[in-house]
């Protein structure tokens, strides 16, 4: 007897192999550092749990004497980002170092003191990723990405901002999925549990500038992203018309963020479109 397809619904499935995934993730990290030369890491610890997981899996990588953790808090960062950065920073017995922003943005807005706080917001992102890059020539490590799936999909993220890095261990990790990694990492409970948020100005948070909750919008994407699911299956699953389409928007409006700027073809091999190889094949 042919066995039926179960429903879409009932194909959603965002548990992980926690032991599985921490073993694929460090060995990524650990070969794609080294397949450049360099044996360090720069990571950007915010106090929030996807950093965190970053920060464990480069340890585990490639030693904590070689894990630089960078604290880059503004004068609006509430100070339990403070406090919980610093926390995981020890946790996995990282080097920490703090550098504070605010001398840098303030001294830029200062010819621009109507910019809104979209603008700042933007502004502190690519100011935090220009001193990561700089640590990172200083120190001789590579910057590593903290950009979950959920929010590359979605495009919340800073454009050369936090969306930069030069490898992304958690990118393929949906927000929900980086959670289950956090408590099998042995990330401290108080930042596995803590609201997310980017810390951006007092009181925002992720999920009430997105709209939407993680827990739903993770389980949305699942089924569009990973199971293909066209717009009348995902109605046909459960989820409103309104979120469907918001997050579908959403993905089609962000693909600029996810690829490498396009460029004019003039010639006979052009960058991107005939010329794909990877760095370690040659030419």
């Amino acid at each position: 007897m042919k066995r039926s397809t179960p429903p879409l619904a009932a194909r959603i499935d965002l548990a992980i192999n926690a032991d599985l995934t921490e073993a694929l993730l460090v060995d990524f990290t650990r070969r794609e550092t080294r397949r450049t030369g360099i044996t360090r890491a720069v990571v950007g610890v915010s106090g929030g749990v996807d950093s965190a997981v970053v920060l464990a899996l480069a340890v585990k990588a490639l030693g904590a004497s070689k894990v630089l953790a960078v604290l880059l808090p503004y004068r609006t960062s509430a100070p339990e980002s403070r406090r919980d950065a610093r926390l995981v920073a020890r946790t996995f017995g990282a080097r920490s170092l703090e550098i504070d922003i605010t001398p840098m943005v303030d001294a830029y807005f200062s010819r621009y003191p109507e910019a809104d706080r979209i603008r700042r917001g933007n502004k502190m992102a690519r100011e935090r990723m220009s001193v990561l890059y700089d640590l990172s020539a200083a120190r001789g490590g590579l910057v590593l990405g903290t950009s979950n799936k959920t929010e590359l999909l979605l495009g919340y993220g800073t454009l050369h901002g936090d969306m930069a890095s030069a490898l992304n261990p958690v990118g393929d990790l949906y927000k929900t999925q980086v959670r289950q990694m956090a408590r099998h990492l042995g990330v401290p409970p108080r930042v596995v549990r803590k609201t997310p948020t980017a810390d951006l100005y007092p009181g925002q948070t992720d999920e009430g500038e997105l709209g939407m909750s993680y827990a739903e919008v993770d389980r949305l994407l699942y089924l569009l992203v990973d199971l293909r699911a066209s717009r009348s299956e995902a109605l046909r699953a459960g989820f409103s018309p309104r979120l469907v389409d918001r997050v579908r928007e959403r993905i089609r409006r962000s693909q600029y963020k996810r690829r490498l700027p396009l460029i004019a073809k003039v010639s006979d091999r052009t960058i991107g479109v005939d010329f794909r190889y990877p760095r370690d094949w040659g030419i």
